[in-house]
């Protein structure tokens, strides 16, 4: 039977040393896995872990940041395929790790998407460790789950968003629009995609230009009209104008947003739906 109050403790940051040991040899390997995710667990113990017959324990060990190079270096060529991924998606793992990952082609079925995923790549293209020239290379890779996680790293170059930005998939042209790298001229570009998805990840952006905020403000979907209302970049015309839209989610966002004009906010603060009132009265009283 699980023990629930031995898997606590053996997580606890605060537990000793001399526990962790004993727990880290526990028959019960839900209490195992606990210690590995301790942040405090020592590497000693991560070492041993690094070992167990168990894969969700092995997993757990190729997660910590506690984990050296020795480590996440003999989890890599584990036989499962999810303890690879998670040193793969380990921000301690060193760019070699990463580089001889990324040539690892296990799949598994999401069941919420239908489809086989490459999870091993898909981790390898977000690690922000990943050399470049290895997210040069995922950004071309087949599978559009690959290529809308290279365009998701952080360090993912701006030549490499510019050609994603018409990729036949509108899952990576999503994840282009959402790039922290992103520049307004591609932004300006997906603002016009067919796909609303992608139109609402354009609005939602920080770094979206007024202009095509502008343009967004008049979309059919209130998805749409709402993440344009929330946008710090939105101007005061356009923010003037939403202050008027049939949805009270979209008048709302404009009460909240730190650009809105004073005027339209005493405005707001009289509007018939509570919710928009309550909000306009609150950025009143700030």
């Amino acid at each position: 039977m699980r023990d629930w109050e031995k898997e606590k403790m053996a997580g606890d940051p605060d537990t000793e040393r001399e526990e962790l040991v004993k727990f880290a040899k526990d028959w019960d390997w839900h209490v195992r896995r606990a210690v590995a995710l301790n942040p405090r667990a020592p590497l000693e113990i991560l070492r041993e872990l690094s070992r167990d017959k168990v894969q969700w324990v092995r997993e757990a060990v190729a997660g910590s940041l506690q984990a050296d190079d020795d480590i996440l270096d003999l989890l890599s060529g584990d036989g499962d395929g999810f303890v690879r991924a998670a040193v793969a998606l380990n921000s301690s793992t060193s760019p070699d790790t990463l580089s001889d990952l990324s040539w690892d082609e296990m799949m598994d079925f999401d069941y919420s998407l239908s489809k086989n995923r490459y999870i091993v790549q898909e981790a390898v293209a977000k690690n922000p460790n990943t050399p470049e020239e290895v997210i040069r290379t995922l950004s071309e890779h087949g599978d559009e789950g690959v290529r809308a996680a290279a365009a998701t790293n952080p360090n993912v170059p701006e030549d490499v968003l510019f050609k994603r930005r018409i990729d036949q998939s509108w899952a990576v042209r999503t994840a282009v629009a959402k790039s922290p790298q992103v520049t307004v001229e591609i932004l300006d570009y997906l603002a016009q995609d067919r796909i609303q998805d992608v139109r609402v990840a354009v609005a939602q952006n920080p770094k979206t230009s007024a202009e095509s905020l502008r343009s967004l403000a008049s979309d059919r979907d209130v998805e749409i009209r709402v993440a344009v209302a929330q946008n710090p970049n939105a101007d005061p015309e356009t923010l003037a104008a939403l202050s008027g839209d049939w949805s009270w989610k979209v008048r709302e966002k404009v009460a909240k947003n730190p650009s809105t004009p004073k005027e339209v906010v005493r405005a707001l603060a009289e509007d018939v739906d509570q919710s928009v009132k309550k909000a306009a009265t609150a950025r009143l009283e700030k």
